[in-house]
């Protein structure tokens, strides 16, 4: 826009100018508030759609700058701009497209993620496949987020020519340049390839339970350099995710849930071991937590003044055999107290034969 232009014409100019921007916003906000009144009027109809409900969640606030700009990039040739304001106003116009674009492409991902949770939910008891398919999820979005904001960084950047000439300086020295970023970055490209090994492989995922650094808990969040696990009495314990690659850990939860509890019983030799192995069948059968698929009793050690006893049960999953574990340990010990209690352990003293004759003839000749 030339400004040495008479002041009316000038005026008109700029009004021209304003009244497209004013215009193409207003036309883009529309554009927006009808298609999201229609994606709110179907979800409201079909209480069973997913995807409608995430798009508006993601999406609406990206697309209500990404249309007011698409719309103005249409009108921009009939704006009352020459020479270098035009060239100006083409690189806002660029710029502004790319960046709202990748950022709705960026809640497009989000909404597949929010849809890919609802269909596969791992608060259901047999959540194996859940977890697998939620824990490459993860890996997938953040790498897909990353790839679309480097890309559309790299697409500013390139839209100016100055920025292309140095980049193209830059290229000359990449190897060396890559070769100080390795090393610099050595502990940093591990952990990430370590992420992408623990995505594809999965020796862990989400909710599985672990038992590592002495401390048994779920497995919470799994990034891209780190783990949370949640420990049972819901401390936090937060670990490099190479820890799962180069070192041993227990994973109770790999190929399934199902688990065996084990209950230590200490008693006397006297114990009647049918009978206590009959009273635990019975404790197994009556308990809500058995899942009926293992319960046995097994005389395991004999020791200088006991016996160990261990029991066998099973439960559908970890926290489920804790409690079965607990219950029959209980009541089986309640059982040996009320039926046999001279079966508890004991420490014996034999007296030698006479020995306590002498001891009284002492006693009255003193």
């Amino acid at each position: 826009m030339d400004l040495g232009l008479p002041i009316p014409y000038l005026f008109e100019k700029i009004l021209h100018a304003a009244g497209l921007i004013i215009g193409s916003l207003v036309v883009g906000l529309l554009l927006k508030f009808l298609i999201f009144k229609a994606l709110i009027l179907y979800s409201r109809r079909r209480t069973s759609a997913t995807t409608a409900p995430s798009i508006i969640r993601f999406v609406k606030r990206p697309l209500g700058y990404f249309l007011p700009v698409l719309v103005f990039s249409f009108v921009a040739p009939l704006m009352p701009f020459t020479g270098g304001s035009l060239e100006v106003m083409r690189r806002i116009i660029e710029t502004s497209l790319i960046i709202t674009f990748a950022w709705v492409l960026i809640g497009v991902v989000y909404v597949f993620e929010d849809v890919v949770r609802q269909s596969y939910q791992i608060s259901k008891a047999d959540n194996f496949r859940e977890r697998k398919v939620i824990t490459q999820l993860q890996f997938i979005k953040r790498l897909v987020v990353i790839a679309i904001a480097f890309v559309a960084l790299a697409l500013v950047l390139m839209s100016f020519a100055t920025v292309r000439k140095i980049g193209t300086g830059l290229l000359t020295s990449a190897g060396i340049v890559g070769i100080i970023v390795g090393f610099a970055a050595q502990r940093s490209l591990a952990n990430l390839l370590a992420g992408f090994q623990i995505a594809f492989t999965q020796p862990i995922r989400i909710d599985d339970v672990v038992l590592l650094e002495g401390e048994y808990g779920n497995i919470e969040e799994i990034t891209l350099t780190y783990v949370v696990v949640k420990i049972w009495d819901q401390r936090r314990l937060v670990l490099p995710i190479n820890y799962f690659i180069e070192k041993p850990f227990q994973n109770w939860t790999r190929s399934n849930a199902e688990l065996l509890g084990t209950i230590f019983i200490y008693t006397d030799y006297t114990i009647p071991v049918d009978a206590v192995r009959t009273e635990l069948e019975r404790l197994a059968a009556a308990s809500l937590l058995w899942d009926k698929r293992v319960c046995k009793l097994h005389v395991t050690e004999s020791k200088e003044k006991t016996l160990e006893l261990r029991a066998l049960v099973s439960a559908r999953d970890s926290s489920t055999a804790f409690e079965l574990r607990c219950e029959i340990r209980e009541k089986l010990v309640l059982y040996i107290q009320q039926n046999f209690p001279d079966s508890l352990p004991k420490t014996r003293n034999e007296v030698p034969a006479g020995a306590g004759t002498s001891f009284n003839s002492s006693l009255g000749e003193a």
